[in-house]
C-alpha cells in the first residue's frame, strides 16, 4: 500500500505529462518571425488550431512550405476564432494590427502575444492594456532580446548592486537593413511603411533599448527623450528612417539606444554602466564584466536560459497555463512594453520637431 502511495505521488509530481497542449491560433503570416510556429514539430506544448489570413498568395506559400492542412486556414478573424476556440493567438501581422487582434481576442477571453513592438501608437498600446485588465486576458511582447542570458545576468548585477547606482546604459541594435538581408517582399513592406510599422529602424530596433532600460529601471519611465533620424539609403527607405539614436534622460543615468538598418553586421548588445562597475551582453552567452577599479575586466561564458525561455511559444503555454508568472516589470509584460510604446511615441516626435520632449508625470 505504501509503495503504491508513492508511486501515485511521483505521478502527481510530474505535472508536465499530463499537461494538454495550449490550443494556438495564429493571426497573419507576413511578419517575417512566423515560421518559428511551423519549425517546433519536436515540442508538444502548443496545438495549431487555425491561422488568419487573408493574402491568397500567403496562403498557397505556407500550405506547401509547411505541408499545412488548407482546413487550418481562415480569411475571417473572427470566425476563426470562433470555430478553433483557441486559448491563445500569436500575432505575425503588421504592428498597427495588434491592437485589432486584442480587441477580438480580448472579449473571448483569448491571450495574446505579439511581436514586438506592443503597438505602432500610445493609444493604441493603452488601449490593449485596458482590454487585457478588463477581460483578465495575458498580453505579451516577444523579444529576442529576453531570451538573452547575458541580459538576465547583467540585471541581475544591477539588483545585486555590483555595479552601483546605473549612471549610463547603451543598446545597440540592428543589422545592414531589410531589403539587404533578404527579407520577404511581404515583411518589406510593413517594415517600410510609417502606418503599419511605425517607423523604420527607430521601431524595428529602438524598441529593444526602450524595452531593455524600462526593465532595468523597475518600469520607471525617463524624464526626457531627445531623438534623431536620417535616410541614409532614401532611395531602399524613402517613407521611413533608416537611421534612429534615442537618448532617453532620467534623474541620475541615461541610456542612448541605436537603433540601425546601417550596420556593418547584425547585432544586438548591451553596455550597463554602474558607478562600481560595468558589465557588457555582448551576445546572448557572453558578457565582459569590471566590477573594480583595480581588476581587468573578464570575459564570462553562459549556459543560454533554461527552459521555456529558449522558445517563446513555450513561454507562452506555461503563462496560459499558470506554470509561470510575470514579474510587474518582465520584459514580456504589459508594463513594460506600454512604456516602450510611449517612448518610441515621443522619439518620432522629437525627431520630427528637432527638440528634446519631456514626458508629463
Amino acid at each position: 500500500m505504501k509503495t503504491f502511495a508513492l508511486l501515485f505521488l511521483a505521478l502527481l509530481s510530474l505535472p508536465s505529462m499530463a499537461q494538454k497542449p495550449v490550443r494556438v491560433a495564429v493571426a497573419g503570416l507576413s511578419h517575417g518571425h512566423v515560421g518559428w510556429i511551423f519549425n517546433r514539430k519536436d515540442k508538444t506544448d502548443i496545438q495549431l488550431v487555425g491561422i488568419y489570413e487573408t493574402n491568397p498568395d500567403l496562403v498557397k506559400q505556407f500550405t506547401e512550405r509547411y505541408k499545412l492542412d488548407p482546413k487550418l486556414f481562415y480569411s475571417d478573424l473572427n470566425k476563426m476564432l470562433d470555430e478553433t476556440k483557441p486559448e491563445a493567438v500569436s500575432a505575425f501581422g503588421a504592428i498597427s494590427d495588434h491592437v485589432i487582434v486584442v480587441r477580438a481576442c480580448a472579449p473571448r477571453k483569448i491571450n495574446v502575444m505579439v511581436e514586438k513592438p506592443l503597438a505602432t501608437t500610445f493609444a493604441d498600446a493603452k488601449e490593449i492594456q485596458k482590454l487585457a485588465a478588463q477581460n483578465n486576458i495575458q498580453v505579451l511582447t516577444n523579444y529576442e532580446t529576453s531570451w538573452y542570458a547575458s541580459n538576465q545576468y547583467v540585471n541581475k548585477l544591477v539588483e545585486d548592486g555590483k555595479l552601483g547606482d546605473i549612471r549610463k546604459v547603451m543598446v545597440n541594435d540592428g543589422h545592414q537593413g531589410p531589403q539587404e538581408i533578404g527579407v520577404s517582399k511581404e515583411f518589406f513592406a510593413i517594415l517600410t511603411d510609417p502606418a503599419k510599422n511605425g517607423a523604420g529602424a527607430l521601431v524595428d530596433f529602438g524598441c529593444y533599448g526602450a524595452n531593455l532600460m524600462t526593465w532595468l529601471m523597475k518600469g520607471e519611465r525617463p524624464v526626457s527623450i531627445t531623438a534623431v533620424t536620417h535616410q541614409n539609403k532614401p532611395d531602399i527607405y524613402k517613407d521611413v528612417d533608416d537611421e534612429a539614436s534615442i537618448i532617453l534622460q532620467y534623474p541620475k543615468a541615461q541610456c542612448i539606444i541605436q537603433g540601425s538598418w546601417n550596420w556593418s553586421f547584425a547585432r544586438k548588445d548591451m553596455e550597463v554602466y554602474g558607478n562600481k562597475g560595468y558589465a557588457i551582453a555582448v551576445n546572448p552567452t557572453v558578457v565582459r564584466q569590471r566590477l573594480q577599479d583595480k581588476s581587468p575586466e573578464e570575459t564570462i561564458k553562459l549556459d543560454p536560459r533554461p527552459a521555456p525561455h529558449t522558445d517563446p511559444f513555450s513561454v507562452l503555454a506555461d503563462v496560459v497555463q499558470g506554470r509561470l508568472k510575470l514579474d510587474q516589470n518582465d520584459l514580456y509584460g504589459l508594463p513594460v512594453n506600454v512604456t516602450v510604446v510611449e517612448i518610441l511615441e515621443t522619439a518620432k516626435e522629437s525627431a520630427k520637431s528637432g527638440k528634446t520632449i519631456f514626458l508629463k508625470k
